[in-house]
């Protein structure tokens, strides 16, 4: 991991009034808060309200357009990062997508062999070691030798979240990790992503997952139209929302589920 001059009680993520347009399109509209250390905060919002492209900013996939976002004590508000401060952030910030993003034609031991061996350097004993350990740890230790199209779903996203931890990233970005899943197999991803906050991991999780939001999150972030519209503990979010546009969010979620 990198090493930093500030303090480990500093803040993760800060956000100051950050923004983000494409073209004419303003997506982020002033984002203010501060995700701590240690901490599992889940970002809900309807489709569209900004929720994905902040989760890519704070790992540089998008350019932030105007305030302030520092990242693991990198400032990606910068135009242009170093290469030193885009390797720094890419080992210590991993990502799971909605997308598994796997490579087809690698086994999933190779899948999570490649960036460790190219961005970390690691020798190939040293990485496929520590994929050996991770596979373990998402329970899926006997599927080395197997390919991508040989996995449900489920195992899928599994291995894409392994392949994160092979960095051993100090933050992990979660864009709706269940959402391409079938309803049975959501369960073992979020049992994993469970495991991971009890063990300390710092987390963004995009998420409509109420249930985990509510029992796994430590602040549930509520965004509407490029905004933070509410924020707090989540039983208080979720069962008490105070905003009329969390309420509505919430019912129209409720309903869907049924």
């Amino acid at each position: 991991m990198a090493n930093t001059s500030v303090a480990d009680s500093s803040p993760a993520i800060i956000c100051g009034n950050l923004q983000k347009r494409f073209g004419e399109l303003e997506v982020l509209r002033g984002i203010d808060c501060q995700i701590h250390r240690g901490e599992v905060v889940a970002i809900i919002g309807s489709s569209g309200c900004g929720k994905s492209t902040l989760l890519r900013c704070f790992n540089r996939l998008e350019s932030v357009s105007g305030g302030q976002l520092i990242v693991n004590n990198i400032d990606l508000s910068k135009t242009k990062l170093s290469r030193r401060d885009l390797l720094a952030l890419r080992a210590n910030v991993g990502m799971v997508f909605q997308q598994f993003n796997l490579f087809p034609h690698l086994s999933v031991l190779d899948n999570l062999c490649l960036a460790p061996q190219k961005v970390l350097e690691q020798s190939k004993e040293e990485s496929r070691e520590t994929a050996r350990f991770y596979l373990n740890k998402v329970g899926l230790g006997a599927k080395a030798d197997a390919y991508p199209d040989q996995l449900s779903g489920g195992q899928k996203q599994r291995v894409a979240i392994a392949r994160a931890l092979c960095m051993k990233p100090e933050i992990m970005l979660f864009d709706e990790p269940t959402s391409a899943l079938d309803p049975e197999l959501v369960g073992e991803v979020l049992q994993v992503m469970q495991q991971l906050a009890k063990e300390g991991m710092t987390m963004v999780v995009v998420t409509h997952e109420m249930q985990f939001a509510r029992e796994v999150a430590s602040r549930v972030v509520f965004l509407n139209q490029g905004q933070v519209e509410e924020q707090g503990n989540p039983r208080e979010i979720l069962m008490n929302p105070q905003s009329e546009r969390l309420q509505g969010f919430l019912s129209r979620i409720s309903s869907t589920l049924g």
